[in-house]
């Protein structure tokens, strides 16, 4: 139902009152603004009644109005002492100073005033964001002849238009928006906070359920895990560490279990996470779920227990996407304190705290761009507000599509650095450290670009010199006047050998060394390209460049040219046990391109 006054419209979701249907009043009551709470003057305040007000604590609503029902049924002193219970209700909650009106429909007593009442409060509720992405949590699911399936609920955030492609989730379901409905009247667009129902193509009734979400494609992903913070009920039981629960959040109801972090009230660091949580406390605590819901930072939920399935507790998002770390230590609060100071403050400065530790903890992974406004729960307007003032104060990075936490980054350099220290002690006579061994070695799992970006600020600090190899500008190469005896005997020997050189064996027997001492006096030769290794023979680098200008010229000489292993051998005059290796180098330089038996000069 819906009613209009002047430019404010008020939509209005009738939830039923019995205990057995409070499942279906959560799947009401996600998304409102306000509660006109009802209250029978000839019944007074009923169980049902206490936990639906107490449902709305716990959903963070602070606007309402209360209307005493059934005022014609009793007499004025029964009134007052139900007015009073009511009060007695409210007191020490965000609608302690709402509006208490008596009412009956049958006399039509007290509807003008309860009018007044809801216009007022209407007014004093701030409008929702349009700027977001769109997000729609579905409550009815039916189909209309016609016209196909049609999906109803409260578009919490975004905007919604005919033509729209939407994804359901959590089956990543693509479907179209074919037509727009607000209390019963086609529309083009519909906006945050209104009803709304929505004729959706692409998807069929039974693909559909309440507590799916419709949102906009990329925006948003369905999550089994979560960290959170939890008020649990003074009236409620024990909630012990690994209990399993009933989690609630827009139309969704899934089991799941908690898992129970730090209570807030508790500041002692060294005291053990608590095993279970007493009535009335407030604590930290993951959701592990049987499925994935559709959640974003901030968002409240309601817990019920298992069985029997009462109202327990509520809370807020605060990590709908956590890291593999625990919650139970000291660590794990500090981080959960951090995103809790910026989950319903207002100041940009919490909200940069909050997004700086998202993007922190994913250390040299960075966070993608896109997820500052699913992780963060803000709009992308300003999500990229938050960014551009973190990137300017210099404490994130942007590095390709991610955002990188510069102290990530700074360490990941100090690292490099120690890493060349300790290689150029034990390795004082290579140029440095091979660029993808570096890479592998430290930047493995880091996000594309970071070991890039790590390079050029060292570089540009004068640290580090780059090229196939790393090293620190302060390295010099330093060899004993043995092994440069060594080197220039080697480079002797494989120029006269050309392109028949000894093979390893034989060459470490005629010059009377040791393998290891042999393999780092090549490996220097080889990094100063004196020296060419293929297979598992070294080449002199001028036979080999001279060998590859011969077949340019060849190429040269003939519009088509071809070579075979036979030819090869017989015009350099080498063996098969050369000649392989050399065709082989020479396919990889794109030389030659080996087509069946024969060679193509490129």
């Amino acid at each position: 139902a819906h009613w209009r006054e002047g430019d404010v419209e008020l939509a209005f979701v009738d939830v039923p009152g019995h205990e057995r249907f409070v499942k279906n009043m959560l799947a009401g009551a996600s998304g409102i603004d306000g509660v006109l709470l009802v209250v029978a003057a000839d019944e007074s305040v009923m169980p049902q009644t206490r936990e639906h007000f107490d449902i709305c604590r716990l959903l963070g609503v602070r606007n309402g109005v209360v209307a005493l029902t059934k005022a014609d049924l009793v007499d004025h002193e029964t009134v007052e002492l139900v007015e009073l219970e009511t009060s007695e209700l409210l007191a020490g909650s965000p609608l302690e100073q709402a509006v208490i009106v008596p009412v009956s429909a049958t006399t039509g007593a007290g509807l003008d005033e309860i009018r007044r009442a809801l216009l007022a409060m209407a007014k004093a509720v701030p409008m929702r964001a349009e700027s977001g992405l769109a997000r729609f949590p579905i409550d009815r699911v039916f189909s209309v002849k016609g016209f196909g399936t049609v999906v109803t609920g409260t578009l919490v955030s975004g905007v919604v238009s005919v033509d729209d492609t939407l994804s359901v989730l959590p089956a990543r379901r693509g479907v179209k928006v074919r037509g727009v409905q607000v209390h019963g009247s086609g529309r083009t667009t519909a906006v945050a906070g209104q009803r709304v129902a929505i004729n959706l193509s692409g998807v069929e009734l039974a693909d559909i359920t309440r507590g799916d979400t419709a949102v906009t494609p990329g925006g948003f992903e369905a999550t089994p895990r979560l960290d959170v913070v939890l008020q649990l009920l003074p009236s409620a039981r024990r909630l012990r560490h690994g209990a399993r629960i009933r989690f609630h959040q827009g139309t969704a109801e899934v089991l799941g279990r908690v898992a129970l972090g730090r209570r807030l009230d508790d500041l002692d660091a060294s005291t053990d996470a608590p095993d279970a949580l007493p009535p009335g406390s407030q604590a930290f605590a993951r959701l592990r779920l049987e499925r994935g819901a559709v959640l974003t930072r901030g968002d409240r939920f309601i817990l019920r227990a298992y069985s029997p399935p009462l109202t327990i507790a509520g809370g807020r998002v605060l990590d709908p996407f956590p890291p593999r770390g625990g919650i139970r230590t000291e660590a794990g609060r500090h981080r959960l304190q951090q995103l809790l100071e910026g989950v319903s403050a207002t100041s940009d400065d919490a909200q940069d705290q909050a997004v700086r530790v998202l993007i922190g903890e994913r250390g040299l992974t960075g966070l993608a761009r896109g997820d500052v406004v699913s992780r963060a729960g803000v709009s992308p307007d300003a999500g990229d507000e938050i960014v551009s003032r973190l990137t300017q104060a210099g404490v994130i990075r942007r590095v390709g599509d991610r955002l990188v936490d510069v102290d990530a980054l700074l360490a990941s350099g100090d690292r490099l650095v120690s890493l060349l220290s300790e290689f150029h002690r034990e390795h004082a006579d290579r140029e440095g450290l091979p660029r993808e061994e570096a890479r592998e070695r430290l930047f493995h799992h880091s996000g594309v670009g970071v070991f890039e970006a790590v390079l050029e600020r060292l570089t540009a600090t004068g640290q580090l010199r780059v090229g196939e190899h790393v090293a620190l500008t302060s390295h010099q190469v330093t060899v004993s006047p043995e092994e440069t005896r060594l080197a220039e005997t080697i480079v002797d020997l494989l120029r006269e050998a050309q392109l028949r050189p000894p093979a390893m064996v034989t060459l470490r027997e005629e010059l009377g060394v040791d393998e290891a001492r042999l393999d780092r006096v090549l490996r220097r030769l080889i990094q100063q390209r004196r020296v060419l290794r293929t297979g598992m023979l070294v080449f002199d680098v001028g036979a080999v460049e001279t060998l590859k200008s011969d077949l340019v010229a060849l190429k040269t000489a003939h519009e088509v040219a071809t070579i075979d292993v036979g030819t090869f051998k017989e015009r350099y005059g080498v063996s098969r046990k050369f000649a392989i290796p050399l065709l082989e180098y020479l396919d990889r330089e794109r030389i030659t391109r080996r087509v069946g038996q024969k060679r193509i000069l490129l």
